[in-house]
């Protein structure tokens, strides 16, 4: 199957598609399912393909996820299956996630008469743009009777040949904020007879850190990043206002109603203090992934049964998000990493990056663990 996968992770390479976008995408995954036979091939929402593979004797149900979407970024990469589509790529691997599914299901699917219960393959589109697939999706029902539910992230900054592992508290809840100051703008000559906005912005920047730094407990994972700033025309012109907006990334959801209020004391003090106004928006993302104990063992003991000890390494829990903590809302599950970075190979680059790519020897081990997971869970 090795080949067969790494042809369908380079043609979807090739022909990315956005959120919500993914029309081409999910009619070739749709079209490859029913090519494999003895599969139930279903489209829960508009751009998403659900597969179910019954046994032929009962017992549990387990769900295998693959995100299918695309980021808007321009490719740099020079190898020849990069993007023919201008500016977007496949920068964060869903391609390979969706290959790798793919491969289990054509593998699987000729197992029916060994397979105890029912897996269900879920090719979930959107998953880089808020409010996300997966909640699309579950609201479809495509979860219904689902005991346990798996999936995986190809990672480039874990070494190929690893498998990440990490029990509770994996990915953060991603929310963000807009805010925008009004001053009174005016000539840089004369600021006294100015509200100067961007200085007003200045001290919102620096106060607003103090939210992590001394209003809430440093053991609590907590992230408040301002990612724009912007304001102003003219270097002799003082702006008549700022634009700002950010992400707070969080485990508790404690936080999501303590934060913003905490915000917004600081950015009234200051607005205030200074004479300036303010609008202010809070907007909440993703819950947070945490993974259950005892499917994160199922999921270990697998990869420790078909690759060894030394493929597994523990992780600690990252300040990224995941639109899959949807699929876990009702039903436990495990989300884990395989490593698809290559150091001798140049394969260095981050997530979201225009020369992101994987070492497509991580998909034989993803195409592997979800087999192996397969049987092992569901027997």
């Amino acid at each position: 199957m090795k080949s067969e996968v790494i042809h369908w992770r380079r043609y979807l390479h090739e022909n990315p598609e956005l959120s919500f976008q993914e029309e081409k995408t999910s009619q070739f995954v749709c079209d490859q399912l029913l090519s494999f036979g003895n599969l139930e091939v279903t489209r829960p929402t508009k751009y998403s393909v659900m597969a179910r593979l019954i046994g032929t004797k009962p017992g549990k149900t387990l769900a295998i996820r693959a995100d299918m979407d695309a980021l808007p970024i321009q490719e740099e990469n020079e190898f020849e299956f990069v993007s023919k589509t201008p500016g977007v790529m496949h920068a964060c691997g869903h391609d390979g996630h969706t290959a790798m599914l793919l491969g289990a299901a054509k593998i699987l699917s000729s197992m029916k008469d060994q397979l105890q219960g029912e897996v269900r393959f879920l090719f979930q589109h959107a998953e880089e743009y808020f409010p996300g697939g997966a909640k699309e999706m579950v609201e479809a029902g495509v979860m219904e009777g689902v005991d346990m539910v798996i999936a995986a992230h190809l990672m480039s900054d874990l070494e190929v040949g690893k498998v990440g592992i990490t029990y509770g508290p994996m990915m953060a809840a991603p929310d963000g904020f807009f805010l925008t100051i009004k001053g009174r703008g005016g000539h840089g000559s004369a600021p006294h007879q100015t509200i100067d906005s961007i200085a007003v912005g200045a001290q919102v920047v620096t106060n607003l850190q103090h939210i992590v730094s001394r209003n809430t407990n440093p053991l609590d994972p907590l992230v408040l990043s301002i990612g724009k700033f912007v304001a102003g025309e003219a270097a002799n012109v003082i702006a008549d206002s700022v634009e700002m907006n950010g992400t707070v990334r969080s485990f508790d959801v404690k936080f999501r109603e303590t934060i913003p209020a905490l915000m917004e004391r600081v950015i009234k003090g200051i607005t205030e203090a200074h004479g300036a106004t303010y609008d202010f928006k809070y907007l909440t993302g993703y819950l947070p992934v945490i993974n259950h104990d005892e499917v994160t063992k199922l999921v270990e003991e697998t990869v420790r049964e078909v690759y060894g000890e030394e493929t597994i390494s523990y992780e600690k829990p990252k300040m990224g998000a995941e639109d899959f903590s949807a699929f876990m809302q009702d039903t436990p599950g495990c989300y884990f990493f395989i490593g698809a970075g290559n150091e001798e190979k140049g394969i260095v680059y981050p997530h979201h990056h225009p020369r992101f790519t994987i070492d497509e020897d991580a998909l034989e081990m993803g195409v592997r663990i979800f087999v192996h997971a397969v049987f092992k869970i569901l027997t």
